[in-house]
């Protein structure tokens, strides 16, 4: 029973995984609106980071979805 509940969790972690795209893009949108202090050509690599992020999320990639959104959010500072 552990061993199957085990497999079970494995199998549904990248599931969840998936589905914080939509949450970090909703914090980066946040950030973004509020963001002061950086250059233009910061924020328009943030803008493109985290459309491509969105663009791949859709795609159904969302291994590389999270590290466009990752660098988007290190770029504002989260």
């Amino acid at each position: 029973m552990k061993a199957a509940l085990a497999v079970l969790m494995l199998a549904l972690s990248p599931l969840a995984f998936a589905h914080n795209c939509p949450n970090v893009m909703k914090e980066i949108d946040a950030k973004l609106s509020s963001a002061s202090g950086l250059s233009a050509e910061t924020m328009e690599r943030v803008r493109q980071l985290r459309a491509e992020g969105e663009r791949l999320h859709k795609a159904g990639d969302h291994d590389e979805s999270m590290r466009q959104l990752e660098q988007a959010k290190a770029l504002l500072g989260a």
